[in-house]
């Protein structure tokens, strides 16, 4: 049995923060026009989470398990000394700019960024996870002065749709599918000028099965209020942001018993979302590592990469990074938590207003 109050009480944590930081106006409006499918997602939750952290309940099973092992936002609070540590260990990327433009000084700046909790808030609905037009014009700036990449679980044509800008980078399926730009960024950058297009899809002979789990967990999940299964071309999504806790040990039971019968996928936990992913050595990291090659900045030591993300998958590239030696990642997180990132942001505002002054900087003279 897996006692989960620790992780009601966390979220509730977050539920008071998110009181006293109220949401933007967009995610507002977007979390106000969620369909019939999320419209009482918040209220159940919110009851639950105060239910469970009083009562200690708890359920059995690998997902509670997995939760407590691996969702970013599971962070147990520390004593006021363990979270000033923690802070001096990832310190604020706004705080300290001015440390990482000098890090970044006559190197070549490259920008990876997730797409989801990092240039989106966290929505009930992922098919409403907008960008606001203000995040949009962040991005485009810092593409018009340094080589651009979003890297996200999403499909690299549903994080197209919500960041509208042909010239970046996509690297859809948490980097299985990876694709150059479409507009001619070469006016901004070397990006692959006059050579030929930067694609990579290494997961393409697991089409056929993805598809075949697709269906199969989604007739399996129908039963299920509020749980979404979600294809992401090389890999699936299975949601369950809007689900009673009392069905979280069914739904993971549920998504055990179709992945059981496939041993070359692999399951994993995000931010309240299990992952179903080929068994393939290949993941963010993987992705910008081959971005980097691609760029033609492999084995050179005047590059800086700079990747932004929230989620747990966000670390292997958080750890490539930090074994390179070269670049740093940012970790948006409210809580403090383990991870090899070097700073922290704590929310998509923060995240536009860094790769503003990114912008600004290069005016000052940073390379790139």
């Amino acid at each position: 049995m897996t006692n989960h109050a620790g992780f009601a009480a966390e979220d509730a944590a977050a539920a008071a923060a998110a009181a006293v930081t109220p949401p933007s106006q967009a995610a507002a409006a977007a979390a106000a026009q969620a369909g019939k499918h999320f419209s009482t997602c918040k209220k159940a939750a919110a009851a639950g989470n105060m239910d469970l952290a009083g009562a200690g309940v708890t359920i059995p099973g690998f997902l509670l398990d997995s939760m407590r092992a691996s969702s970013p936002r599971h962070a147990k609070l520390a004593a006021g000394a363990d979270i000033d540590d923690w802070l001096e260990k990832h310190p604020s990327a706004l705080a300290w700019f001015e440390s990482v433009a000098a890090a970044a000084n006559g190197k070549e700046i490259v920008v990876f960024l997730d797409y989801d909790g990092t240039l989106s808030p966290i929505v009930t609905d992922p098919d409403r996870a907008f960008m606001t037009d203000d995040m949009r014009e962040a991005v485009r700036g810092v593409a018009k002065h340094f080589p651009t990449a979003i890297v996200s679980g999403r499909s690299i044509d549903k994080v197209f749709n919500f960041v509208k800008l042909e010239e970046l980078y996509y690297a859809g399926s948490h980097g299985m599918d990876i694709k150059g730009p479409t507009a001619a960024a070469s006016e901004y950058h070397n990006m692959k000028k006059g050579g030929a297009a930067v694609t990579r899809q290494p997961a393409l002979e697991f089409l056929p099965v993805i598809e075949e789990v697709y269906q199969s967990l989604t007739a399996k999940m129908a039963s299920i209020k509020g749980a979404l299964v979600e294809n992401n071309k090389f890999c699936l999504s299975v949601h369950f942001r809007c689900v009673d806790e009392s069905e979280w040990g069914v739904l993971d039971a549920g998504v055990r018993a179709v992945i059981e019968g496939y041993p070359d996928l692999r399951l994993s936990k995000g931010r309240k979302v299990l992952e179903i992913r080929p068994v393939l050595d290949w993941d963010k990291g993987h992705a910008l590592q081959f971005l980097l090659k691609s760029l033609g900045y492999e084995g050179r030591n005047d590059v800086f990469p700079i990747y932004i993300g929230d989620d747990r998958t966000d670390e292997d590239a958080f750890k490539v990074l930090r074994n390179m030696g070269q670049g740093i990642g940012i970790l948006v997180t409210k809580f403090p938590k383990e991870t090899t990132a070097s700073y922290t942001l704590r929310e998509p505002s923060e995240v536009k207003e860094f790769l503003r002054k990114l912008v600004k900087s290069k005016s000052n003279g940073t390379k790139g």
